[in-house]
């Protein structure tokens, strides 16, 4: 597939996504033959589960087509354990745009991946780049590591949070604290949010000043209350000058998971745990003896 063909139609985006995922020899071949575009901004929508990213992401889709504008989603989703397919599927909130001809929106598997986002995220994503779009989301699937994985990936990052999270707001100093470019409180409606937002603005004043004073805003995502608020702010952070840096941090993080999934990929993950599972029932065995003829 060349490169032109992407521009087509979402049929050949979904095709040339196919082809990378499943690491075929056209896929790997389209990737190499991909101009290096960065001005497409990639946006990161991460946090716990039922903060309501999806319904976030719904409304900001429903907000920017009405300025005309093309939108990206990827949607990662936990992996089933048994066939390594994508367990929520195609997010039900978004179904009111996908028949829509300016969204474009594709779940992704983990498919075991060790932190929380798909292996083939980075490769996407850069497909994704060059299908015309105005800006591509990207929501996590909010379990373990995928929290500090998309700060390596997306241009901005807003962590989603509500209300009822406020007893745990300590623990961000050492997670979410570091990788929020915009704090959502999503669900503002509810009780404790005033309160909440204090909180989160304490620990945010608590971060060393630079051009980019992090903001915490309230949304209601079901009633686009706060929306526009949300998407300008993410402007402004786009726009950036100091984000030349960032974006030069954010292509050696790729660069070093670009690498590391390759020296990986001739592992087979379920022939490593059936040799696993049967080595551990012998006598002597040892972890590091088993792994070192992997290491070789």
């Amino acid at each position: 597939m060349e490169v032109s063909a992407i521009y087509n139609n979402w049929l050949n985006l979904g095709r040339a996504i196919t082809l990378v995922e499943n690491n075929y020899e056209e896929g790997r071949l389209l990737l190499k033959s991909l101009p290096f575009k960065t001005n497409i901004p990639v946006v990161g929508i991460t946090g716990p589960p039922g903060a309501g990213k999806s319904s976030l992401v719904n409304s900001l889709i429903t907000f920017l087509l009405k300025k005309n504008l093309k939108i990206g989603v990827i949607a990662v989703d936990p992996t089933s354990p048994f066939n390594y397919g994508s367990l929520l599927g195609d997010r039900v909130r978004m179904s009111e745009h996908f028949n829509n001809a300016n969204v474009f929106i594709r779940s992704l598997a983990t498919r075991g991946s060790l932190g929380g986002l798909s292996a083939k995220i980075y490769e996407i994503t850069d497909v994704m780049r060059h299908a015309g779009f105005d800006v591509i989301f990207i929501e996590t699937v909010g379990v373990g590591q995928s929290e500090v994985e998309i700060a390596g990936l997306a241009d901005t990052t807003a962590v989603v949070l509500v209300p009822e999270a406020g007893d745990e707001v300590q623990t961000l100093k050492s997670g979410l604290m570091e990788i929020a470019d915009i704090f959502v409180v999503n669900k503002s409606d509810r009780d404790g949010a005033d309160i909440f937002m204090r909180n989160l603005h304490a620990l945010v004043h608590q971060k060393p000043l630079g051009q980019w004073a992090v903001p915490v805003l309230k949304t209601v995502a079901t009633t686009q209350q706060g929306i526009e608020e949300l998407w300008l702010a993410i402007e402004k952070h786009n726009n950036l000058k100091e984000n030349k840096e960032h974006r030069q941090l954010l292509l050696l993080e790729k660069a070093l998971q670009l690498i590391q999934n390759e020296k990986m990929k001739g592992i087979d993950k379920q022939a490593l745990r059936n040799d696993l599972f049967e080595a551990s029932e012998k006598s002597g065995f040892n972890l590091y003896q088993f792994i070192k003829h992997y290491l070789e």
